[in-house]
């Protein structure tokens, strides 16, 4: 019987990882009277500019941290009427933003490089407003501006939440929460290397490759470790891919990108793109160490060591459960 298991990885994530029910419903609410002010300025003025705002990012999908203080809001734009620069762009949207919700002050809403952060004073709550522009498409279809090329990148917030959601009832509770896990670690990476790299989206993207390929996720000890062994043992190597919006046939070749893990909603977009091969070689010596310290704690017969080594993976908060 190892020191550590399952139970252990389930307290600390209530403890240390996730985000409680009240924070949320508290976040939510405030995230919602900034949608709802958006909202009520595109019914009361077809000028507006705006069409709908919908909620995004990792506590849409109910894949969020504790620890983040920032919330996503996509607002989709009228193409037409957008400006055709970046930096001119995010002005626009500030400027809406602000005479939807006339409350806030200016330093409270701040125009970045590819979208307006609205901060709640209160609550220190930080919202990032995204534009998205969109031109009639079925499934809030639109298109997202990069912010170094102002090249537009097809994406749907619908269909994100569709995806995860979907996947999320079928593996209830466990998938959300193993990509939370590995989140958490992915942070603690970040801290000891600064070149480190391994977002969320990708996160989520490899944890529904290996769901969809018959792991099991009970046993979140034994899962975490048939995750790293993954990306270890040459996971990486094909290309992650998913036909839910899209037919195989569509699916390009491989390529020679050092990872290649496609969005499911546009097969052009490789989540990894900017992913060089020395950001690959940390990624797999990183899962290397937290492999090798958790299959090191299965077999470890004090527990005070056991911890240790999960702390290697987890962070120094870690502990055993009482």
């Amino acid at each position: 019987m190892p020191q550590i298991g399952h139970r252990d990885l389930v307290k600390f994530a209530e403890g240390k990882v996730n985000l409680k029910k009240f924070e949320v419903d508290d976040q939510r609410a405030q995230v919602n009277r900034l949608r709802d002010r958006i909202e009520a300025k595109v019914v009361a003025s077809p000028e507006y500019g705006f069409i709908k705002a919908l909620h995004a990012g990792s506590v849409a999908k109910g894949t969020a941290l504790r620890s983040v203080n920032d919330r996503d809001l996509a607002v989709y734009v009228k193409a037409e009427q957008a400006p055709d620069s970046t930096l001119e762009l995010v002005v626009w949207v500030r400027d809406r933003v602000a005479e939807a919700y006339p409350a806030l002050s200016d330093d409270q809403i701040v125009a970045n490089t590819h979208c307006v952060t609205v901060k709640f004073a209160a609550s220190g709550l930080e919202v990032d407003v995204v534009p998205v522009l969109y031109e009639g498409e079925p499934n809030d279809v639109g298109y997202l501006v990069n912010k170094h090329t102002g090249e537009r990148l097809r994406t749907s917030v619908r269909q994100h939440l569709d995806f995860i959601r979907g996947r999320k009832k079928d593996h209830p509770d466990h998938l959300a929460q193993l990509i939370r896990f590995t989140k958490w670690w992915a942070r603690q990476q970040k801290k000891r290397d600064g070149e480190f790299k391994c977002k969320s989206f990708m996160l989520e993207l490899l944890w529904v490759h290996l769901a969809d390929g018959g792991m099991v996720l009970n046993d979140y000890a034994e899962s975490l470790e048939q995750f790293f062994a993954f990306i270890v043992n040459g996971g990486l190597d094909s290309q992650i891919a998913f036909t839910d919006f899209h037919p195989a046939s569509d699916l390009p070749g491989r390529g020679s990108a050092p990872i290649q893990i496609l969005d499911p909603v546009n097969f052009d977009n490789n989540v990894a793109e900017h992913y060089e091969n020395h950001h690959r070689d940390r990624l797999v010596a990183a899962a290397q160490e937290a492999f090798d310290a958790i299959s090191t704690a299965y077999y470890e017969p004090a527990k005070g060591q056991a911890v240790e080594l999960w702390q290697d993976v987890l962070g120094t908060s870690f502990q055993a459960a009482a």
